[in-house]
């Protein structure tokens, strides 16, 4: 006896899945009989029309979570960093130094070694170790690496007015301009006589 049309009937009536729906065996003329949604509730109430329950886990039940690899938080490793902001400190500083005639190259020298081998940890630990090693660090602030010598050169080329020298000629590069100009405003006054 083919009861499948009648299985779709009860699950629409009780809107549950066609797989849970259960018929008793010995009941199956009683249900071959209903037709209507009404039928199909009337026999649910009887107990001739079952339905199963619903597999799987039970809803009260909480989920163990799981750690996955969106949620391992590391420590980040910032020694790199570290290491580079201690080093381009001291590095200025002592070129600073040398730039002023404090320390000798060979002292400069042994310095960036050992600041390359991570032997001072802060600039004032490199500030003992220089005073132990005999160097009169001055009370001041050193001026950093680069300040000396480039701004006495831009000072030459440039003047106090900013506008660019010609060291050669002894002039300025805009009175040069300024001729050129000149020189070929001349040349289109003596083409346009010509024709």
């Amino acid at each position: 006896m083919n009861l499948t049309k009648k299985k779709e009937l009860a699950a629409k009536a009780l809107k549950v899945g066609k797989n849970r729906v259960r018929f008793d065996s010995e009941r199956l003329n009683e249900i071959k009989e209903a037709i209507t949604k009404e039928d199909v509730k009337g026999l649910v109430a009887e107990g001739v029309i079952s339905i199963k329950p619903v597999k799987g886990r039970k809803k009260v039940e909480k989920r163990k979570t799981r750690r996955g690899p969106g949620k391992i938080k590391k420590k980040v490793n910032k020694r790199k960093q570290v290491y580079v902001k201690i080093t381009r400190k001291l590095r200025a500083y002592i070129i600073g130094l040398r730039d002023k005639r404090v320390i000798e190259s060979d002292l400069y020298w042994d310095l960036r070694k050992k600041i390359r081998m991570r032997d001072f940890k802060s600039l004032s630990s490199m500030k003992d170790y220089l005073r132990g090693v005999g160097v009169e660090i001055p009370g001041g602030e050193v001026e950093k690496a680069g300040s000396g010598k480039r701004k006495a050169k831009r000072a030459e080329k440039f003047g106090k007015s900013g506008e660019k020298k010609d060291v050669k000629a002894g002039g300025n590069v805009k009175d040069k301009k300024d001729d050129k100009s000149k020189i070929k405003d001349k040349n289109k006054l003596k083409d346009k006589k010509k024709k």
